[in-house]
């Protein structure tokens, strides 16, 4: 690998499809993202769907497996109580979550791994705690409301494929944050390199992290 495709800035001489070793590839390449992206936009039609029955909006939700059980569930005293604390349905925070997930992941260069770290986090805590959420509430469909919704099964599910496609990225941005403080303890630098903005100290933790040991 040259030298050149080493150097994180300028960013215009960097090379955007470098790998970051644990993973033989690059987090951040469009060909991670973009399926993450569909998945959301996917889960997002589908929470809307939901959320429009909660607001009344629709007569009845779509649901050629278990039939009425999904109204029972997206009227469930669990639904309500979240609605009552949130003030909007439950499948409303759900589709934004998604809607969030799916604009993060189109935001930012192949490589914004190093140059962005703030919106990989960002991504990352859109999608993670989502997908914790939703196994919560398939739990809850079980074991409380007792019944099941075959949409609410689908996002979950969606939810939990995107922490597993969304997690190295956020892991790359982290390991970098992580070196650079144990390389100068120095709260102003790693705020820097959080914002993405140049450091000479980020260019040669994120080269010693793309360089194949």
């Amino acid at each position: 690998m040259s030298q050149l495709s080493l150097k994180g800035y300028p960013a215009e001489q960097a090379d955007l499809e470098v790998a970051v070793p644990p993973f033989d590839y690059n987090p951040s390449t469009w060909s991670q993202r973009i399926p993450i992206c569909i998945l959301a936009s996917i889960a997002f039609l589908l929470a809307g769907h939901m959320a429009l029955f909660q607001w009344g909006l629709i007569e009845a939700p779509w649901d050629p497996v278990f039939g009425e059980q999904t109204r029972k569930v997206l009227t469930s005293d669990v639904a309500l109580k979240m609605h009552y604390w949130f003030g909007v349905p439950d499948a409303a925070l759900g589709a934004l979550a998604y809607l969030g997930d799916a604009i993060f992941g189109l935001a930012g260069s192949t490589r914004r791994w190093q140059y962005r770290p703030w919106l990989v986090i960002l991504f990352g805590i859109d999608v993670i705690p989502l997908g914790i959420v939703s196994a919560i509430l398939v739990v809850c469909q079980a074991t409380i409301v007792g019944n099941w919704c075959l949409l609410c099964l689908i996002t979950a599910v969606i939810s939990l494929v995107l922490v597993v496609m969304a997690y190295d990225e956020v892991y790359a941005s982290l390991k970098l944050l992580y070196r650079v403080w144990q390389r100068t303890h120095d709260k102003k630098v790693l705020w820097q390199v959080l914002w993405g903005r140049p450091t000479k100290i980020a260019d040669e933790i994120a080269s010693e992290m793309v360089q194949r040991t």
